[in-house]
């Protein structure tokens, strides 16, 4: 069984380098499922299309894969209550030239 900490490290490899493009990024929340040696999470930033989103990921420590769960919009008052807090992954710029739209 995999512990929550080595689940998070082995998330943040996969997650990071995918999330990198739209930094900076917040981390709202995270759910530990044990059973399935997984982590739910919801990040949050600034869509170049969409505006501000809150994004789900599933990390599945088993397979070792990303899976993206959907998103919603919000409200930019929304958004910056939660994006007062440290980001999860800053930004080096503020726009990254041809960053995947999706």
């Amino acid at each position: 069984m995999t512990t929550l900490a080595r689940l998070k490290e082995m998330r943040d490899e996969k997650a990071r380098p995918h999330l990198a493009q739209y930094a900076p990024v917040w981390l709202l929340r995270e759910d530990f499922l044990a059973e399935e040696e997984s982590i739910q999470f919801h990040v949050l930033f600034q869509h170049h299309l969409h505006g501000w989103v809150d994004r789900r990921y599933r990390y599945d420590g088993f397979n070792n894969t990303l899976y993206h769960k959907g998103q919603t919009t919000l409200s930019e008052d929304d958004a910056l209550e939660s994006a007062l807090d440290e980001p999860y992954i800053a930004a080096e710029v503020d726009d990254i030239p041809n960053a995947y739209g999706g």
